[in-house]
């Protein structure tokens, strides 16, 4: 008897420290009770190591120097060096509401003089990504959350290494998670030909850290701190549409020069200095921009500390006639959820595409969860059925946002990611040329279709949506 009353109020007390701890969470405190019901003594040890709130980015703010505090401050100056020019535009988005958040989202401003070309399958981006390292003067910098030992990630080894030989400083990070099977004998031969590693946050040493949910999920590649890649793809056999599960795999990816490859290079030496803690602040690495282009673009580097919420969730609310979204994972939090639905109700056309065929299967049931309620509303929802669809893209009206960063909550507030907004109406066209085409290989889904699942399939949803805010 005595057990079973030690036992009650040490569940008593495992409740409370979830509630008192996550009383300003209360969609996290709801999750994490169930998973404390379901499993009572495992539920809480997750707890704890899992669920503790980021303050790393607090910590490289107090190690920050003043040399990167110089480099930020030069950077800035630097992007405003158009400003004349750029102004009468930045004004006419703000008189229509497009832009009068955004400066406030992200301390990076818009630059000018930017070439954007927009890469919509892995194939064409890894080719773009080797011939620009093959030619690499300087150095090269690599970061991805997923890096495989196939046959693509041979070709990347192979080159880095030839690079790394010729004397081209090689600096490559990789996500603990993402990356977990990356053996070590693939990252001995990088090292052993000079290439320098870095591990964000590994597997062990973050979980008893207690930093295990907090991941680098963005993919970056500068060369010679003059042509930029990111966007949705990492390094693997899948994304060239490999993978028989999958088959065609159907992605958004960047490659862009001009001041914007400034700031992603600043966000790819920061996260180095938090792995390596070295300090990477010449301003060799931040040449003058010799890229003739005439597109405004802004950078947004987002984590656990500084949340593209906003910024999405200002997407929504400003638009006047449309909002298209492509997302492989569809987890809003209640803020887009009411965005949404206000939107419809104010007669914008709002259309949302999803995979058809899912890679994670929990996340999946938690999207669909979303879907009946903004059908009801009158979201328009897609299934894309050529293969799988993994671009993170959102368009408002004349601007576009797109990167690594998915429309769920660990890209909101759990993960490192890099997205741009685009302002330039021919790559905004060409994004909405994009999305139309995958609306053409893509299955409308109707109300009336959608209610007809089976109870599983919905008590698989609710469970699902129940633990959505923790993935």
């Amino acid at each position: 008897m005595l057990w079973i009353i030690l036992a009650l109020l040490l569940f008593i007390v495992q409740i409370a420290v979830i509630i008192i701890v996550e009383y300003h969470r209360s969609n996290k405190a709801i999750a994490w009770l169930i998973i404390l019901f379901l499993f009572p003594l495992l539920g809480f040890l997750v707890y704890y190591f899992v669920a503790k709130e980021y303050s790393c980015y607090r910590t490289l703010q107090r190690k920050k120097n003043r040399q990167w505090e110089q480099i930020k401050a030069d950077l800035i100056n630097r992007s405003k060096r158009w400003i004349p020019k750029a102004m009468d535009e930045v004004n006419n988005w703000k008189k229509r509401g497009d832009h009068a958040s955004f400066q406030k989202i992200s301390d990076i401003p818009i630059t000018a003089c930017n070439e954007t070309t927009i890469y919509t399958e892995g194939k064409q981006a890894f080719e773009a990504m080797l011939e620009a390292i093959a030619a690499a003067k300087h150095h090269i910098h690599i970061e991805f959350y997923i890096i495989r030992d196939d046959q693509l990630g041979t070709r990347f080894e192979r080159l880095l290494i030839r690079k790394a030989q010729e004397g081209i400083k090689v600096r490559m990070l990789y996500d603990g998670i993402g990356s977990r099977r990356l053996g070590k004998a693939y990252l001995k031969r990088l090292r052993d030909a000079g290439v320098e590693t870095g591990c964000f946050f590994p597997l062990f040493t973050t979980f008893f850290d207690k930093r295990l949910n907090y991941r680098n999920h963005r993919k970056i590649v500068v060369v010679d701190g003059k042509i930029g890649f990111f966007g949705g793809l990492n390094i693997g056999d899948e994304y060239e549409g490999k993978d028989p599960k999958f088959g065609y795999w159907r992605d958004t990816h960047f490659s862009i020069k001009g001041d914007a490859v400034l700031w992603i290079q600043y966000t790819f030496l920061t996260d180095w200095y938090l792995v390596k803690e070295q300090s990477i602040t010449d301003f060799v690495y931040y040449p003058v921009q010799e890229s003739q282009g005439q597109e405004f673009v802004q950078i947004v580097k987002s984590g656990p500390d500084e949340t593209i919420l906003e910024l999405l969730f200002s997407f929504i609310v400003s638009a006047k006639k449309r909002i298209y979204i492509e997302t492989p994972y569809f987890v809003p939090d209640p803020a887009i959820l009411l965005a949404l639905k206000t939107a419809v109700i104010r007669g914008i056309d709002v259309r949302v595409i999803l995979p058809l065929i899912p890679d994670k299967k929990i996340v999946y049931n938690a999207s669909l969860s979303y879907v009946q309620d903004l059908l009801q509303a009158g979201v328009r929802f897609y299934c894309y059925q050529k293969g799988f669809i993994h671009a993170k893209v959102v368009i408002s009206d004349q601007l576009a946002c797109s990167g690594s960063a998915n429309m769920d909550m660990r890209s909101f507030c759990g993960q490192f990611e890099l997205n741009a907004v685009f302002f330039d109406r021919k790559v905004v066209d060409q994004l909405v040329q994009d999305f139309y085409q995958d609306l053409s290989v893509s299955h409308e889904l109707s109300l009336s279709e959608f209610e007809k699942r089976s109870r599983i399939q919905k008590m698989k949803e609710v469970f699902a949506r129940l633990l959505s805010p923790l993935f």
